[in-house]
């Protein structure tokens, strides 16, 4: 990985904090997806289409996958793919929440490289690169070291704690939830939260960069069966995600499967 790849995603996360801010208290545009009702805003799409012009031409040979651009499976032919969701919690950011996220990464050979994911109105910026470990506003974070269950407060939904999802038992967790998927892993990796799950199919673009942000911080970060996480395939989905330091994530598991 070029050493300036991460600087470039920190970059690019600033300059697209300052357009998506700028639509706070105007018209924000909102629209509905096609695909599948969700909303996408005037802000949405003016960040995408910054980031995407600024990164490609700034790395002219990766490829591009973003929850607002027309998926071109031309990126699977890349040797590195900018995986990006230019504002993550769009719903939060449409009722004037502050726990929305800008996620911003870079993958290579299915694996997240380089990785930002910035919540500009709480003013947290989280990073990673491999094998260079997890910082929150430049200094390091670690992961809890919460072992049990009955001691351990779990971001996800309400729906993924109902007894029909877990065949071993419902584990005695304390539950919160944030609406940024890419925040929730964010949360972890800085110990605020022992772990965070979600059953449900996720986006690439929603968890590339927080999942290497959390395995930086010391997590293991799987899909919710335990399976590895890959990114940039033909369909840019995984099967859940289930994250947090090793013992613990261990013991989610066995409930689950």
């Amino acid at each position: 990985m070029p050493e300036n790849d991460l600087s470039l995603l920190i970059e690019a996360a600033q300059r697209a904090a300052e357009i998506a801010t700028r639509f706070i208290g105007g018209d924000l545009g909102i629209e509905r997806k096609a695909a599948d009702n969700t909303p996408v805003t005037r802000a949405d799409l003016a960040v995408d289409r910054m980031l995407r012009e600024s990164l490609s031409d700034a790395r002219p040979g990766y490829g591009w996958l973003s929850e607002e651009t027309p998926d071109d499976h031309d990126r699977l032919d890349r040797d590195a793919t900018f995986i990006v969701d230019p504002i993550d919690g769009t719903r939060a950011f449409i009722e004037g929440q502050k726990t929305w996220a800008h996620s911003l990464a870079i993958a290579r050979d299915g694996a997240p490289v380089a990785a930002v994911v910035y919540l500009p109105m709480l003013d947290l910026l989280y990073t990673a690169a491999a094998g260079a470990g997890a910082h929150l506003n430049g200094a390091p974070i670690a992961v809890s070291g919460t072992q049990t269950l009955d001691a351990a407060e779990v971001l996800a939904t309400k729906p993924t704690l109902d007894a029909h999802h877990w065949p071993r038992g419902v584990p005695p967790v304390r539950r919160a939830h944030r609406p940024s998927l890419a925040y929730r892993l964010g949360l972890v990796a800085e110990g605020r939260f022992d772990a965070m799950l979600t059953l449900r199919p996720a986006w690439e673009w929603d968890i590339a960069a927080g999942s290497l942000i959390l395995s930086e911080a010391g997590a293991t970060v799987t899909d919710r069966r335990g399976g590895s996480l890959r990114f940039n395939r033909p369909h840019p989905q995984t099967d859940g995600v289930l994250g947090a330091n090793p013992g613990l994530h261990a013991a989610l598991l066995d409930r689950l499967t």
